[in-house]
């Protein structure tokens, strides 16, 4: 196939951008571990492959035009509106829904941050406000982030099989944080446990999630780093 995509070839800003969200991500996740490391360098491979696509080369497009007949005739960089032929306006469309998913995360991320500083400061364990609903507000605002933009907004091959990887590997993550914490904080935090959802809250606290959601900066689980 030789029909050109406009999104693409614009290699010094995917650069820029896979260098700035990797940043971001090891300046506010801090890996030390080599769990938090592992899961931390998935993430820097989602990010590469999706940004790498997005302003780069557009290889799932060309590969699902190439090997399994996806209309070749109305290419747009965007999965979403190639495959589903509604051009311009379905790239608008998974955009919109995509940002809109990936500033949810970036709110919950920072606000988790916010909450579990001052909870540190006062050597306490953090239960309320976003720590009432979820227990891993952090990496509930991460991995919603992903979802938005490597899935929603710009899916890629290997974004979309990576999504998941990446969700086992931040739940191993906060079950092993959580086994620390347990000694740490006993019986207290087994009683918070049972009655709080790991990553996501139930279908009825949505709302207060959004309204508690802020600004501020990283790191999760209880332990201080």
């Amino acid at each position: 196939m030789t029909e050109n995509i406009s999104h693409s070839g614009v290699w010094g800003f995917a650069a820029i951008m896979i260098v700035v969200a990797s940043w971001f991500l090891y300046r506010y996740l801090a890996p030390k571990s080599w769990r938090e490391w592992a899961s931390a360098g998935l993430v820097q491979a989602f990010i590469i492959a999706m940004y790498a696509e997005m302003y780069g080369f557009p290889l799932t497009i060309y590969l699902l035009v190439r090997f399994f007949g996806l209309d070749g005739s109305d290419l747009n960089a965007s999965l979403w509106s190639t495959a589903l032929g509604m051009g311009e306006l379905g790239m608008m469309i998974a955009m919109v829904a995509g940002y809109i998913l990936l500033f949810v995360g970036i709110g919950l991320f920072i606000q988790g941050w916010r909450e579990l500083y001052r909870a540190r400061q006062q050597e306490r364990l953090v239960t309320d406000g976003l720590y009432a609903l979820v227990r891993h507000p952090q990496y509930a605002g991460l991995l919603i982030g992903l979802f938005g933009e490597g899935v929603v907004h710009w899916p890629t091959i290997f974004s979309v099989t990576l999504f998941p990887v990446i969700v086992l590997a931040y739940y191993f993550l906060a079950r092993s944080e959580e086994k620390r914490v347990i000694k740490q904080f006993g019986d207290e935090y087994r009683v918070y446990q049972m009655r709080v959802p790991m990553f996501l809250p139930g279908f009825d606290q949505w709302g207060e999630l959004l309204e508690k959601t802020g600004a501020g900066g990283g790191g999760d689980g209880q332990l201080p780093r």
